[in-house]
């Protein structure tokens, strides 16, 4: 059985609300290991451990310097918990800064990485996810960071997406090779020049084209990525409030909103975060996956379920395998020299 190491401090909803999406994950087969504070995480079922972890550093000023001063902290006891092979995966649903800060310093980065990014399948009506990344790991990234992301999303892509052949794109202010900033004409240049490794980059696109069909992953860094993802939550929201609103002002629309009614909800649920469970945390040595803090027990059952899954089908193997094979990986030396 796989187990989860989930860190369930820092949640807008509280532990209860994570230990609730902990026992229906249980319930689907997943073990989990809960880190959080007992007296208001209450009874658990059967498949659900508790560690009594009361201190959260969730809101800590600097992630870094907490995670390494604070080891009695929920999120770095379940982080600790996957080194040390109690746990094959974690997921939180604390801050993203903690979160990856506790990884790095406990799960610690795969070899020949640069820097773990932020993964997350973006739900598109009617067509397949479309994977952005990073959405929130790195502020600031610099070319080889943003060419190794191309490499480890489209290896992602084909192992957790199934997609055989996944088109690879930059996230830019126009299509033309030498828009964006001189970082990313750099990565243009350097993926344009990649096509011996297996990678199949189309060049850019605008941020009109991401639910086009037009790529199957797109890089940037983690600023532009975290802005352009909440931009799209929070029109995506709108949008579905103004159609239910609209459906109730009068009485017409009341009736036109019955007839609309399922197809609505529909539409709701697949636009809604909690569906893709969280973004997976690329490029560690084992699978972590970072959850919304204000998702219910629905999301968290599902950040669950997508780490257990990450952990069946091997996509950290499979990431690493594919980054080796285009030559994507840094050189020992280098990698001696920061890992040192």
């Amino acid at each position: 059985m796989v187990t989860v190491a989930v860190d369930a401090g820092g949640a807008d909803l509280g532990p209860a609300e994570v230990a609730a999406g902990a026992a229906i994950a249980a319930r689907a087969g997943v073990g989990v290991i809960l880190f959080g504070p007992a007296a208001e995480i209450g009874p658990v079922v059967a498949g659900v451990e508790v560690v009594d972890a009361p201190v959260s550093i969730a809101k800590a000023a600097d992630p870094a310097f907490a995670a390494r001063a604070t080891p009695e902290a929920s999120i770095v006891q379940a982080a600790r918990a996957v080194a040390d092979g109690r746990a094959h995966a974690l997921v939180s649903g604390g801050s993203t800064g903690s979160a990856l800060a506790a990884a790095l310093f406990n799960i610690r980065r795969d070899r020949g990485i640069h820097r773990p990014a932020l993964a997350l399948p973006l739900p598109v009506p009617g067509g397949r996810p479309v994977l952005m990344l990073d959405v929130g790991a790195n502020v600031n990234c610099r070319p080889e960071h943003l060419v190794q992301f191309a490499h480890m999303g489209s290896a992602f892509a084909h192992a957790v997406l199934g997609i055989d052949s996944p088109r690879i794109a930059l996230l830019s202010n126009g299509e033309e090779a030498v828009k964006g900033t001189a970082e990313l004409i750099d990565v243009h240049e350097q993926l344009s020049g990649a096509a011996g490794t297996g990678l199949r980059f189309i060049g850019n696109i605008e941020g009109t084209r991401l639910f086009e069909d037009a790529a199957d992953v797109v890089v940037t860094d983690g600023f532009t990525g975290n802005v352009a993802l909440k931009l799209i939550e929070g029109v995506s929201g709108r949008t579905i409030r103004a159609i239910r609103d609209s459906a109730v002002s009068t009485s017409r629309g009341r009736l036109g909103g019955l007839l609309l009614g399922p197809t609505v909800r529909s539409l709701r649920e697949q636009l809604d975060p909690e569906a893709t469970g969280g973004a997976y945390m690329l490029g560690l040595r084992q699978v972590g996956v970072v959850a919304h803090g204000r998702f219910t027990r629905r999301g968290f059952a599902r950040a669950i379920e997508v780490a257990a899954r990450g952990v069946r089908e091997d996509v950290v193997g499979a990431t690493r395998d594919a980054l080796r094979a285009a030559g994507a990986l840094r050189a020992p030396a280098a990698v001696a020299a920061q890992d040192g």
